[in-house]
């Protein structure tokens, strides 16, 4: 990241604000008309957001540089899986419709809402397994001095 130009940068903010709006409403962590929230947020939702925007914000920007050709990259499938699991975590335990198909109201709030601290963790750990894997692969196939933009 120390070779990141401001392009890399610019991408890394955007990337976080657009995840923290994204998941802030949908997860009702932004008060707002179009989503409701049944159940008040945990203390900890509040740090997950925040880990989860600036740690995808980051991964996106690795997407500026490129990696070797016929291939997505290390990590792409790491970074959406951790991206799903925090919003999993951080979302209302009753208001998620497929917890709720599966589990009813009372199996979200007894099975589901012990679950989402793991499954915020999970996320965070599959996010920065995502970005260092993608930083790796970006330090090791440098862009030679002319193609960089």
């Amino acid at each position: 990241m120390r070779d990141w130009g401001a392009r890399q940068w610019a991408t890394a903010t955007a990337g976080t604000a657009l995840t923290l709006l994204v998941l802030g409403l949908s997860a009702v962590l932004i008060p707002n008309g179009v989503f409701a929230r049944e159940i008040d947020p945990t203390w900890w939702s509040y740090p997950v957001w925040a880990a989860t925007a600036v740690l995808s914000g980051l991964l996106l920007a690795t997407y500026i540089r490129p990696v070797p050709e016929g291939s997505e990259g290390p990590g792409g499938r790491r970074g959406l899986g951790g991206s799903l699991l925090a919003w999993f975590a951080i979302g209302c335990p009753v208001c998620n419709k497929i917890v709720l198909l599966a589990l009813g109201s009372s199996g979200a709030m007894a099975w589901f809402a012990p679950v989402q601290p793991l499954l915020a963790a999970a996320g965070l750990v599959l996010l920065t397994v995502a970005l260092r894997a993608r930083l790796r692969a970006n330090a090791s196939c440098p862009l030679p001095a002319a193609a960089r933009p």
